[in-house]
């Protein structure tokens, strides 16, 4: 595919990696030394020029574009990139990331011929809340076509290590010492400390007998960033009780006034540890770490721990910090970055066909390809694709089946593989291939 990428930063520069293994890719900047240091560890196309201006796409060899991305800091950047291109170029798909949501209307979309926006700053505070539902999940991932979902939880220290034999749902993968194992049978033993991830519902942990319910009612957001504010709306929305924790004297004030007294928004000047004791935050039900500084984030969760707050979550800026925070216990979300890269992945990665889910911060992916009427595959004698560090199944009629001998696909059958990402390869070729 040929593929423009608006914006050099963080996000860009990270699909920019990934998808020019494949494809041909062209990043468009205005940021000269970016773009050379870019052209010095990737193999692209570097474009200089401002976006705004349809002539810096003239410079583009292509006259037919597959994929059109724009992922710069600057909301209205990215929505005008999308009008300029189509000036010059002829672009089959747009993917707009956008940090507001003012523009979310499907006839906005329809009229700048956006196929979808990406909103990070929502697919993190949406995370945030779904875990507020189930408060003893430590993640959990929809998935298209499917009632069941794919939830991770930490077992405690003090657990008896057991064997189980699942019948209603199935464990796939276990996380343990910073390890990686797809389970490929429907037995399996869980140890204390163990991250599990089960392909499952929300009452099913119970069936692990894990823990009792908590309940959540009063939250804690330390950062009154533009995430904090989001998440803090979200939950109030909700009816939760929220704090706002904020060391800025000036988000402080807009967090104030955003919320007009609807918010305690609390200021803590040198970070004292006693600011937990002295605003009573020590009775908070969960604390929430929303900072950039993945550092700062762990130490004030570290923090509300021996204060004795329950459930914590940190925002997970920089991939690097994952294991340290499922070391120390810390609930991880993707930040809205981290958020946004992962996002567009599975758009370009999924289509009507197969769905396409990254879990386990990155290191693992969960495919599933549902067999319409008219699918090439359905009645069809299908042999299963058996590979290292990875598991298949097939659902039929609500009911889950390992994929390890031949099979006639039916309507409705689910195809559901879960693989390590260095096999993520092969495993799509074999199921879009189908």
């Amino acid at each position: 595919m040929n593929i423009i990428i608006v914006g050099i930063g963080k996000v860009g520069f990270h699909l920019a990696k990934t998808l020019s293994i494949a494809h041909n890719v062209i990043i468009v900047d205005k940021n000269r030394n970016a773009l050379n240091s870019v052209q010095e560890n990737l193999d692209i196309m570097p474009i200089y020029g401002d976006v705004e201006d349809f002539k810096t796409f003239e410079l583009i060899p292509f006259s037919d574009i597959d994929l059109f991305i724009a992922v710069t800091n600057i909301d209205n950047v990215n929505l005008i990139s999308a009008i300029t291109v189509d000036l010059v170029l002829n672009v089959k798909r747009k993917l707009i990331k956008q940090q507001k949501k003012y523009f979310k209307h499907n006839l906005i979309k329809e009229r700048l011929k956006i196929d979808n926006f990406i909103f990070p700053i929502q697919l993190a505070s949406d995370t945030v809340l779904s875990l507020l539902n189930s408060p003893n999940i430590n993640n959990i991932k929809t998935l298209h076509y499917i009632d069941k979902k794919l939830i991770s939880i930490i077992i405690p220290s003090n657990y008896n290590p057991k064997i189980f034999d699942f019948t209603d749902f199935q464990i796939v993968a276990i996380e343990r010492d910073n390890k990686l194992f797809i389970i490929k049978d429907n037995s399996v033993k869980i140890f204390p400390n163990d991250l599990i991830y089960y392909f499952g519902t929300e009452k099913d942990i119970d069936i692990i007998k894990y823990s009792k319910k908590t309940e959540i009612k009063n939250c804690v957001v330390f950062g009154a960033n533009i995430l904090g504010i989001t998440i803090s709306y979200d939950l109030l929305q909700r009816g939760y009780n929220v704090k706002i924790i904020e060391k800025e004297i000036a988000l402080c004030q807009e967090a104030d006034d955003f919320f007009m007294g609807e918010i305690e928004v609390i200021n803590f000047k040198y970070g004292s540890h006693e600011i937990f004791e002295d605003e009573g935050l020590d009775n908070a039900d969960i604390f929430i770490s929303t900072t950039t500084n993945d550092e700062f984030n762990i130490i004030k969760s570290l923090e509300a721990r021996t204060n004795g707050i329950k459930k914590i979550i940190a925002i997970n800026n920089e991939m690097q910090y994952y294991n340290l925070m499922h070391s120390l216990k810390i609930t991880a979300v993707r930040g809205p970055k981290m958020s946004a890269y992962h996002k567009i992945m599975e758009e370009i990665s999924s289509n009507q066909v197969v769905i396409r889910k990254h879990f386990c911060g990155g290191k693992a992916i969960v495919l599933i390809r549902k067999i319409f009427i008219n699918s090439p595959p359905l009645g069809k004698k299908i042999k299963p694709l058996k590979i290292e560090n990875s598991s298949l199944f097939y659902m039929r009629d609500g009911v889950l089946h390992f994929f390890i001998d031949t099979i006639f696909l039916k309507e409705n059958d689910l195809i559901i593989s879960f693989a390590t990402i260095l096999e993520s390869d092969l495993i799509q070729k074999w199921i879009y291939e189908l």
